[in-house]
């Protein structure tokens, strides 16, 4: 396998939001068209547009999908009620790497998730360690071990689940060309979301999307207590990076 560089385009004026995560003539990002997600405003309901949001504080809950992205960014970030959030996008070895900072008052407890949507066909799959630790979200709350009949993506079956992964990075693997996405944060949870709605999600007229999303916390709500989230500590910040590394030119 070789390393294919990686190239990111944002929407600074639409929350921030990855727009293209293109790899040579491979997008990755899976995108759906509602004229709606243009005029969203902080608390509106999330619309799901695809492409990659910024999900902080939360993903589940109050606000929906968090408080970034229905607001306008500047150059490097975006200034909520709460926190402020910056973000460094650069390039390092043909990967993408996002350098993150959230400021806001010692003790404030937060989830941030990068909330991919990926666009790869049937027969792609996950890759992770077996044994490690999986929350099931969707239908019902089960912890499992990986793959936890979760590894595949497809065909459709009219299905939806949601899952937190304990692990700090995941491998998508779809015929001869790969992702790899990870996150790294010191004293504080990481996981892997995942969202396999195989159309089976929403009931009045679903469609398939596919999200792998790193997050810090290990929920999708930061209101739940019987789950690790990310808490501010004394300094008032916390500082994470994630990495987005392509690669192609044979099976797995």
């Amino acid at each position: 396998m070789r390393v294919v560089p990686l190239h990111v385009e944002v929407d600074h004026a639409l929350g921030g939001r990855w727009t293209s995560l293109r790899a040579a003539d491979r997008e990755w990002l899976w995108h759906r068209a509602d004229p709606a997600r243009a005029e969203v405003v902080p608390g509106s309901a999330f619309v799901d547009a695809g492409g990659l949001e910024e999900c902080v504080p939360t993903v589940r809950g109050v606000p929906d999908h968090g408080d970034a992205w229905s607001r306008p960014w500047h150059r490097t970030g975006v200034d909520c009620p709460d926190f402020a959030l910056t973000r460094v996008l650069a390039s390092d070895g043909g990967a993408v790497v996002a350098d993150y900072e959230l400021t806001a008052e010692p003790g404030y407890r937060f989830v941030w998730a990068a909330h991919a949507l990926l666009d790869v066909s049937a027969s792609a799959r996950l890759d992770a360690p077996p044994g490690t630790p999986v929350l099931i979200t969707d239908p019902q709350p089960l912890l499992r071990e990986w793959p936890a009949g979760l590894d595949a993506l497809g065909p459709d079956d009219g299905t939806a689940v949601g899952a937190v992964l304990e692990r700090d990075q995941i491998r998508v693997v779809d015929g001869d060309q790969q992702l790899d996405l990870r996150v790294e944060c010191d004293d504080q949870p990481v996981s892997i979301a995942l969202w396999r709605n195989l159309r089976g999600w929403p009931e009045d007229a679903p469609y398939r999307s596919v999200g792998v999303e790193p997050m810090l916390g290990r929920t999708f709500d930061r209101a739940d207590t019987t789950r690790p989230v990310a808490v501010v500590p004394a300094s008032g910040s916390v500082r994470w990076r994630l990495t987005i590394t392509a690669l192609a030119g044979g099976t797995a």
